[in-house]
């Protein structure tokens, strides 16, 4: 009885407590089917450097479904259970909430008691995802002290417009939707990610757009017409309330990814832009809050590269470069470092952040690209370019898949996206570079999405404590 009555070992009061912890043995990645012939399916890749399956595929779950577009997934409980207002400190990090992006399905994985060989125990139907929330197509999932939280990128009605989409509850413990979470939204239309730092007691969420304008690849007209999302939100977290929003200004187009500094002493965090229409750039931003007020500022750009129109994708011919096509962010858990996707050029960026107001690049690697198609060290190609991005909690090694959607896969990379995973060391001092022995090929019929790592990782887990 006693054992039960003690928190999950992986759960951590402070990041720095955290990048003590045992290093990751296993990597669970969600595997999509782009012309939906076959079921998505979560795999779990062994990552353990001392063992002899390292960098293989050890088991695959397949879904009784096809059709669901596997995109982010997360845990049911993480280290924010630590919170003194939590009503759970005692859950497991176990299971693996996966939603369908385009089904707006969820699916419950058990990985215990064989961390190997997760098993599916759970699905919600999406006509109780409809009737319960008025949201559609589920996002981003994040495991916070009283519940998980699932945003969406649909409000309710076939095509996902009648309403706008947000963030709804999950039950952590029954896996029973209880409802939306917004009391006050304010006005909040779009959504994309979230995230918070709870001791303060504010969340973060960031726009991409509507179902219309991604389900079917992205629409040009509209990209250039400033209608994705350029704008970020402020919450209060427990009174469940929009506080502020921020206007980027629409020729930032797609304000994607939301990363918070993980200590909660730093009011800060970083946001990823995915271009600016007037001259083809990426961008990064930092967020901050001063005297009970947010701002946000540019603090890092990423130009496009010139290219002939005739190794162009037919959405890119009349613009002579490859935008860098900023997908994914991810920052270490001391801080230090921010991961820049550039799913475009076929870029992985490391910037040194310690200074949040000025980022200083430390490191870069080639691999894929619209037109560069760098292969990889080991000499086997790589379609598409880095992008959903996970850090180890230590900080030493830095995973990466290659797909973004899979209509904008087809857009952007006509000849394919055979899905992959590979991996960075990283420098004690910054610096990085693609180790030769890791590289998964999931073969021509998958594509590869989010990664999580066993114990936790730099995207799943809040802290309510400062590192000392």
């Amino acid at each position: 009885m006693l054992e039960t009555l003690r928190p999950d070992p992986t759960f951590h009061p402070s990041a720095r407590l955290a990048m003590e912890a045992e290093a990751e043995h296993i990597a669970y990645t969600v595997l999509l089917s782009p012309d939906q012939s076959r079921p998505d399916a979560l795999v779990t890749v062994d990552v353990d450097p001392t063992s002899k399956t390292y960098g293989t595929v050890l088991h695959r779950l397949d879904m009784p479904h096809r059709g669901d577009e596997f995109h982010h997934f997360g845990w049911n409980a993480c280290s924010s259970a630590l919170s003194p207002l939590s009503g759970h400190p005692f859950l497991q990090r176990r299971y693996l909430i996966i939603p369908g992006i385009r089904s707006s399905r969820i699916y419950i994985v058990d990985t215990q008691p064989n961390p190997r060989e997760p098993r599916l125990i759970k699905t919600i139907e999406p006509e109780e995802v409809f009737r319960k929330t008025g949201y559609s197509r589920p996002h981003t999932v994040h495991c916070g002290p009283e519940g998980i939280y699932i945003s969406t990128l649909g409000g309710a009605g076939k095509d996902g417009t009648e309403g706008p989409p947000g963030v709804f509850i999950l039950d952590c413990e029954t896996f029973e939707i209880r409802g939306r979470w917004e009391i006050e939204r304010g006005p909040q239309k779009l959504h994309y990610d979230f995230w918070w730092n709870l001791p303060r007691d504010y969340m973060v969420s960031s726009e991409w757009g509507l179902p219309p304008q991604f389900e079917n690849g992205l629409v040009a007209q509209d990209l250039l017409a400033g209608k994705y999302g350029h704008s970020v939100h402020f919450w209060d977290l427990r009174d469940r309330k929009h506080v502020q929003a921020i206007d980027l200004g629409a020729n930032h187009q797609m304000a994607l990814e939301v990363r918070p500094a993980h200590d909660p002493v730093r009011e800060y965090g970083f946001l990823g832009v995915v271009v600016d229409t007037t001259n083809l750039e990426g961008s990064i931003w930092t967020w901050y809050r001063e005297n009970g007020q947010f701002h946000i500022r540019k603090t890092a750009t990423i130009p496009p590269e010139p290219a002939d129109a005739a190794q162009l994708p037919a959405l890119l011919k009349g613009f002579g470069a490859v935008p860098p096509l900023i997908s994914d962010i991810d920052l270490s858990l001391d801080d230090r470092f921010l991961y820049v996707a550039c799913w475009g050029t076929g870029e992985l960026r490391q910037y040194d952040v310690t200074d949040p107001m000025k980022p200083a690049l430390a490191g870069s690697v080639r691999i894929g690209g619209i037109v560069q198609q760098a292969g990889h060290p080991n000499g086997k190609p790589f379609g598409g370019g880095p992008q959903m991005t996970e850090v180890s909690r230590d900080g030493k090694r830095v995973y990466f898949t290659n797909s973004l959607y899979s209509s904008w896969d087809a857009q952007f990379y006509p000849d394919g996206v055979p899905g992959a995973q590979v991996m960075c060391n990283v420098g004690a001092n910054g610096g990085i570079e693609l180790d030769p022995a890791f590289h998964i090929d999931f073969g021509p019929d998958y594509a590869a999405h989010q990664i999580r790592l066993q114990g936790g990782d730099c995207s799943t887990d809040s802290f309510c404590y400062p590192s000392a």
